[in-house]
C-alpha cells in the first residue's frame, strides 16, 4: 500500500474565498478517480471548539459522529465525500496548546523550555498525520483557516514547511487567492496574489498549485504572468470562477485538470475511469426543478444564513430529490407576533423551526408552531424547534398555564422540556452536552417519520442538555401529540409527531449533519414532498 500523502490548501488575500468548497471539491475528484480521501480543518482560533461561540461569531457549529463540535466546514466535506468525519477532523489552537500545556505539567518534556518550535509545531504535525497514521487514506487534505499572514495562522504554515521537508513529493500546497477585477479599467489585477505568494515565501513555503478566485475568465497571458512571478509551472495555474451553486465546482475544477495536477505532483497514479455519474444526476435535477416549494425557516441568527448551512444545504439536497426548487424564506423568530403571525407565514408551504439556545426568539417561535399546527402547514422542528412544538401544545391543547422549559423558566410550574439528570449541577458549558450519534427506535409503525425512513432503528446526532420531560408523556398521547421515536437505552422521547395533521413532525436530534448530495436525509426529503401536496 502506497504512502499517505498530504495536500495543504491556505488562502490568502482575503477571507471567505472558498478553501473549504476548494478542498471539498478536489477531495470528490480524487476520491471519484478510486482514492481514499478525507479532509481536515485546522482553525487559529484559541476555543478548544466553537461549542460556545455565539453563530454570530463562527456560522453553525457543526456535530459529527462521534460528538466533536467543529467548524461548519466539515460539512461540506461530509456532503461532498458522503462520508463521515470525527474528532479527529478538526483541531484547533486551543486543543494544541491544551494538550502541549497537559504534557508540561506531567512533566514529558524533562525540564526543557516549552516553545513554539518544537513543541507547538511537533504537536501541530503530529494531528495532522494522525489521520494518515491508521492507513485507511490515501490522501489527507488539510485546510489551513485563516489567511496567509495571520499572526495566529503562524505556527500552522510552520508545521507546513516542516512537513513539507520532511515528506518530499507525498506533500503538495496549495494556495487560494483572489484575482479582482477593476471594472474601471477592464482589467484583472494579479498584484494581490504576487503579494500573497510573497509572504507565503517569507514563511518559507512555495505554494505547488496557485488556484485563483476569480468573476472573469482568466486569459493565458494573465495565467503565464501569474506563473512566472510565482514560481509555479503553467498548468499548476488553476481558474476558480464563480458559479451558480458550489456543487459546480467539482466540476469545474475537473475541466481544470486539478486533480490530474495534483496526482501528477503526488507521484500517484492517474485513473481515467472517473465516475462523477452520482453527482451529475443530482446537479441534472438540482437545476432543472418541475415545481417550486416556499419553506419559512424560522430562527433567531437568520441575518447569519451561514447559522443554519446544513438545513439550507439538507433542503438543497431534499429539493432535488423531489425535482423542486426550493425558496427557503428567512424569517426572524424575534419579528413574529400573535398579530401578525398570518401575514409573516403566509404564501409558505412548509415551515423549519430552527434550533438554537436560550429564550431569545421563543416567543416568535412558539407563535409560528401554534399558527402551522392550527392551519395544517407541514411542520419540521429541529432540538429546540421540537421542544418549541411541546411547550406550544402544552399551554395551548393540554391548557398546562406556564408550561415552558426549564432552561428558559427554571421556576415554571410545567417542565415539559427538562435538564437531564444528569447533567443537573454541572456549570461548565463546554462539552457537557448530549452530543453525537444516539440510537433511536422508531415504535409508530404508522407514523410519517417511520414512512419517511422506511425503517425501525435510525442513528442520528444531537447536541442538546435539555429533554422531553416523561412525567408528561401520557397526558400528549392522549391528546393527541403522539412520541414515534424513543432512545432505547434511556427511553428518552426523541420524536414527536401529530398524526391528525398533514406532516407535524419534531425530532429532538439535528438530521441536517447528516444530508449529503447523494444521500438526501429522508426527513427532509419527506417534509419537502407533503409540503409539495396541496391540502
Amino acid at each position: 500500500m502506497p504512502e499517505t500523502r498530504y495536500i495543504f490548501v491556505t488562502g490568502g488575500v482575503t477571507s471567505s474565498l472558498g478553501k473549504g468548497i476548494l478542498a471539498s471539491s478536489l477531495a470528490k475528484l480524487l476520491q471519484s478517480r478510486g482514492y481514499s480521501v478525507t479532509i481536515q480543518k485546522l482553525d487559529p482560533y484559541i476555543n478548544v471548539d466553537p461549542g460556545t461561540l455565539n453563530p454570530y461569531e463562527h456560522g453553525e457549529c457543526f456535530v459529527t459522529e462521534d460528538g466533536a463540535e467543529t467548524d461548519l466546514d466539515l460539512g461540506h466535506y461530509e456532503r461532498f465525500l458522503n462520508e463521515a468525519t470525527s474528532q479527529a477532523n478538526n483541531v484547533t489552537t486551543g486543543r494544541i496548546y491544551q494538550s502541549v500545556i497537559d504534557k508540561e505539567r506531567r512533566g514529558d518534556y524533562l525540564g526543557k523550555t516549552v516553545q513554539i518550535i518544537p513543541h507547538i509545531t511537533d504537536e501541530i504535525k503530529r494531528r495532522i498525520k494522525i489521520l494518515g497514521s491508521k492507513g485507511k487514506y490515501d490522501i489527507v487534505i488539510t485546510e489551513i483557516g485563516g489567511t496567509v499572514g495571520d499572526i495566529e495562522s503562524l505556527p500552522y504554515i510552520e508545521s507546513v514547511r516542516q512537513l513539507k521537508w520532511e515528506l518530499g513529493n507525498k506533500a503538495i500546497v496549495i494556495h487560494l487567492t483572489l484575482v479582482p477585477y477593476l471594472s474601471a479599467t477592464g482589467e484583472l489585477k494579479t498584484k494581490p496574489t504576487q503579494h500573497s505568494v510573497k509572504m507565503l515565501l517569507e514563511t518559507g513555503v512555495q505554494p505547488d498549485i496557485l488556484v485563483l478566485r476569480t468573476e472573469h475568465d482568466i486569459e493565458l497571458s494573465v495565467r503565464q504572468k501569474v506563473a512566472l512571478f510565482c514560481n509555479v509551472s503553467l498548468d499548476s495555474v488553476i481558474q476558480s470562477i464563480n458559479v451558480p451553486t458550489i456543487y459546480d465546482v467539482p466540476l469545474k475544477m475537473l475541466e481544470e485538470k486539478l486533480d490530474i495536477t495534483v496526482l501528477k505532483k503526488l507521484d500517484l497514479a492517474i485513473n481515467e475511469d472517473i465516475d462523477l455519474s452520482a453527482w451529475n444526476s443530482f446537479l441534472t435535477k438540482h437545476k432543472n426543478p418541475t415545481q417550486t416549494v416556499e419553506i419559512g425557516l424560522v430562527g433567531k441568527y437568520v441575518e447569519l444564513h451561514d447559522a443554519y448551512k446544513s438545513i439550507a444545504e439538507a433542503l438543497v439536497h431534499a429539493g432535488a430529490e423531489n425535482r423542486a426548487k426550493v425558496n427557503i424564506k428567512w424569517i426572524h423568530s424575534e419579528d413574529i407576533k400573535e398579530d401578525n403571525v398570518a401575514e409573516k407565514l403566509s404564501g409558505l408551504n412548509g415551515v423549519i423551526v430552527a434550533p438554537g439556545f436560550g429564550h431569545r426568539g421563543m416567543k416568535g417561535k412558539i407563535c409560528a408552531t401554534q399558527y402551522v399546527r392550527e392551519n395544517n402547514i407541514p411542520f419540521l422542528g429541529i432540538c429546540l424547534g421540537m421542544q418549541v412544538a411541546v411547550i406550544e401544545f402544552a399551554r395551548n391543547v393540554l391548557k398546562l398555564e406556564g408550561a415552558d422549559s426549564s432552561e428558559m423558566n427554571p421556576k415554571t410550574l410545567h417542565p415539559v422540556i427538562d435538564l437531564m439528570e444528569q447533567q443537573k449541577g454541572i456549570t461548565n458549558y463546554g462539552g457537557t452536552m448530549r452530543l453525537g450519534a444516539y440510537e433511536c427506535r422508531i415504535i409508530e409503525k404508522e407514523s410519517n417519520v417511520c414512512r419517511a425512513y422506511n425503517k425501525l432503528t435510525v442513528y442520528e446526532r444531537h447536541r442538546h442538555r435539555y429533554e422531553f420531560n416523561e412525567t408528561y408523556r401520557q397526558q400528549y398521547i392522549d391528546a393527541g401529540m403522539t412520541p414515534v421515536g424513543i432512545n432505547p437505552e434511556t427511553d428518552l422521547v426523541e420524536i414527536m409527531e401529530i398524526p391528525d395533521h398533514k406532516w407535524f413532525v419534531g425530532v429532538q436530534f439535528h438530521p441536517e449533519y447528516r444530508s449529503t448530495v447523494l444521500n438526501p436525509h429522508p426527513l427532509f426529503i419527506d417534509f419537502i414532498k407533503n409540503s409539495l401536496v396541496e391540502k
